[in-house]
């Protein structure tokens, strides 16, 4: 226990004061954590043992999303989104769904082990996007500022909408024999989104009006004050939780709210939630490189690759091309906008989800997750600062 301590706590630190040269650089945080994770865990020199379980993992990946949904959303810029919601509203509303059907459609091509609602999970499971993994597109200002909320709210929203999709396949997967489907989905969906967006406004609304209230009357002191903002974020997604609603949702719609009430002081109260954030992830990728992978690469076979590569481009690329047909977007920028789908935390936390239910294909399932979100990594995390340019360029032409 105290070998992978050590071990941890000096690879945060050495990151951390690095932390902002590597940001200059194609190399990004994930590729950096998830290296680490698989050549000193046991795919590699085997220093770091780490015992996570699939809860344990589970749990990790979902309180880092929560986080990191929440910071995104409070740093969005509403004005922006007030006159350009159509791109976001046509990559969750056309796109999504498209992007389902078409990777449920490659997945017929090549898994003929694989039930048909197996290959619907793997579809559900790799649609929602981790804007984090391609941090630079999101956060340069030289990105338009449309091209960039856009990404930004469609990877915020699209988990969480993606969660009664995955959860109706699984029911039908696991439960064949009991009816209902069209009542059992209009349950999930009204119950997983409407419950998370009015659980992440009502809380939000609360904690901004209670902080305000004892912030005149001077009882909130200096060192606890970067706290509140954390324990909004993760009330928010485990009260959704605990109530049947998404918490992704709640996460996402309460920082958007929060974002909006704090205006100028935003940056400042988000201090603490977003370093929290960064590390969680930083932890998060660590496990997956030294536990997850080593526990699939010995399953992976060609059709899991080529689904893989295929989910990061075609099926992902052709449906974000089509929502955004007639928005007088240039090929170019559509063809931006599609490429950054990275897959990450939340594809992870789908991922342990079906895998608990130990279905038929749960290990092809698992594989072709975990080969996809690798893929992601290197070339998503690699791709950033040069596309960011190359658009940077063609917008002064």
């Amino acid at each position: 226990m105290y070998e992978n301590m050590t071990i941890l706590a000096a690879f945060v630190f050495v990151y951390s004061i690095a932390s902002g040269g590597l940001a200059k650089t194609p190399v990004n945080g994930a590729i950096v954590f998830t290296a680490f994770g698989v050549l000193l865990g046991p795919p590699g020199f085997g220093f770091l043992q780490l015992s996570a379980g699939t809860e344990q993992i589970r749990l990790l990946a979902e309180l880092t999303l929560s986080l990191v949904l929440f910071t995104d959303a409070a740093n969005s810029n509403l004005d922006v989104l007030k006159h350009s919601f159509r791109v976001p509203g046509r990559l969750l509303l056309i796109g999504l769904p498209l992007t389902i059907l078409l990777g449920f459609g490659v997945g017929v091509l090549l898994f003929d082990k694989l039930s048909l609602l197996e290959i619907a999970l793997l579809a559900t499971m790799l649609a929602p996007t981790d804007a984090a993994l391609g941090k630079a597109v999101v956060t340069d200002e030289s990105v338009p500022p449309t091209i960039r909320e856009g990404l930004n709210v469609e990877s915020g929203l699209n988990d969480g909408i993606c969660v009664p999709v995955l959860l109706l396949f699984l029911a039908m997967a696991t439960h064949p024999a009991q009816g209902g489907v069209s009542m059992l989905a209009l349950n999930l969906v009204a119950g997983q989104i409407g419950l998370g967006v009015v659980i992440g406004a009502v809380l939000t609304l609360l904690a901004a009006w209670l902080f305000k209230f004892f912030a005149r009357m001077g009882w909130i002191s200096e060192s606890w004050r970067q706290l509140p903002v954390p324990a909004l974020a993760v009330a928010c997604f485990a009260m959704a939780q605990w109530l049947g609603g998404s918490g992704f949702i709640a996460a996402f719609t309460g920082g958007l709210l929060f974002g909006w009430l704090a205006k100028e002081h935003k940056h400042a109260l988000l201090l603490a939630a977003e370093g929290t954030g960064d590390t969680l992830a930083l932890i998060t990728w660590v496990v997956f490189g030294a536990v997850v992978i080593g526990r699939v690469v010995g399953h992976i076979e060609w059709q899991m690759v080529l689904y893989a590569l295929l989910s990061l481009t075609l099926i992902r690329m052709l449906p974000v091309f089509l929502a955004l047909a007639g928005l007088g977007l240039r090929a170019p920028e559509k063809l931006f906008i599609g490429w950054f789908g990275p897959r990450g935390l939340a594809s992870i936390v789908f991922g342990v989800i079906v895998f608990d239910e130990h279905l038929p294909g749960g290990v092809t399932l698992a594989a072709t997750v975990v080969c996809t979100i690798v893929l992601s990594i290197v070339i998503h995390g690699l791709s950033a600062i040069p596309l960011v340019a190359a658009l940077k360029r063609r917008v002064r032409q």
